[in-house]
């Protein structure tokens, strides 16, 4: 494991505090805020030709969608909505990584963004605090 400096230790213990201590719609959105920076990294690497970081990114933004996807409570009648949404995103996924291809990456990402924005409203609605937002 890499030797870390004083000041990555203490973002670290940050980072996991910050996760810790956040609520359920909290970390939906930190896990939407995620799948956006890693389809950056991979649309970015995918320009410069990085071939294995794009599949790296790529591979991580399928985690988060699978990872959604199997936290969906099917006793409510928008979880298929959201069902077919994450299977919809998983298959371009799978697309964009066969042929790294940068204009599915975006309509993907833009998909993403558009979730996380209403979830940042759903969580406004509700009262929950967004935070950095």
């Amino acid at each position: 494991m890499p030797v870390l400096s004083p000041q990555q230790k203490a973002y670290a213990q940050y980072k996991n505090n910050k996760v810790m201590g956040a609520s359920g719609p909290e970390l939906t959105l930190m896990l939407y805020d995620g799948a956006i920076k890693f389809l950056n990294i991979a649309d970015y690497a995918i320009e410069k030709n990085d071939i294995q970081k794009a599949h790296d990114n790529i591979i991580k933004t399928e985690r988060i969608i699978d990872y959604l996807r199997n936290t969906l409570d099917m006793k409510y009648a928008v979880a298929q909505d959201f069902e077919n949404m994450y299977s919809y995103i998983a298959r371009r996924l799978v697309e964009a990584n066969i042929s790294k291809d940068r204009e599915i990456i975006n309509e993907v990402n833009g998909h993403m963004h558009a979730i996380r924005d209403n979830w940042v409203e759903v969580m406004k609605a509700n009262h929950i605090m967004v935070k950095d937002a």
